[in-house]
């Protein structure tokens, strides 16, 4: 049986730099009324960038949320207005410093239906042309590569951590390996 809950009430609890929260008052199954907390994000995307030997552009980067380096797909807030395509071009530019000739678009996703209504855009980036990077302020990373076909199986093995590389490889290993 589907149930879609009707809002009763919306507030806000915080506006950040990156993110929002707000407490929704809901009517739920039954007829009653529960809370939903639910943060706002612009959304994001994340490049898998191939580079015509087979190797795979990643960054490694220390991860706050979960106190530990994480490696990971290049990625980006979409700013405000901005189209997510537009995104990927000028993510993939300022942290890896690499431009492409083919950006193409594989999958979008939520993260995490359950507290969030982010989405995540996905983009294939190959023909790439090396160039120089334009890191964010505070922004410190690595960039390193490896092979499609190793992250596919350190994707399965559980090795890769982030959710949005995990999706990306799986994405670009089916899109490039299945023809």
């Amino acid at each position: 049986m589907t149930f879609e809950e009707k809002t009763i009430s919306s507030e806000m609890i915080y506006q950040g730099a990156i993110l929002n929260l707000r407490r929704d008052k809901v009517q739920v199954i039954g007829g009653g009324t529960s809370h939903r907390e639910i943060v706002e994000h612009n959304g994001g995307v994340a490049m898998i960038a191939v580079k015509e030997d087979g190797k795979v552009l990643l960054v490694r980067q220390f991860r706050k949320p979960v106190e530990k380096v994480v490696l990971e797909v290049p990625a980006g807030k979409i700013e405000k207005g901005e189209d997510p395509y537009e995104t990927a071009v000028r993510e993939l530019k300022e942290e890896t410093g690499y431009t492409a000739e083919q950006v193409q678009f594989l999958t979008k996703f939520y993260p995490s239906v359950g507290y969030s209504q982010e989405v995540l855009y996905i983009y294939l980036c190959t023909g790439l042309t090396a160039g120089e990077t334009a890191f964010d302020e505070h922004e410190a990373l690595d960039i390193l590569e490896m092979d499609l076909d190793q992250l596919f199986k350190m994707t399965v093995n559980g090795e890769i951590e982030d959710g949005k590389t995990a999706i990306a490889i799986m994405q670009a290993w089916a899109k490039l390996k299945l023809k």
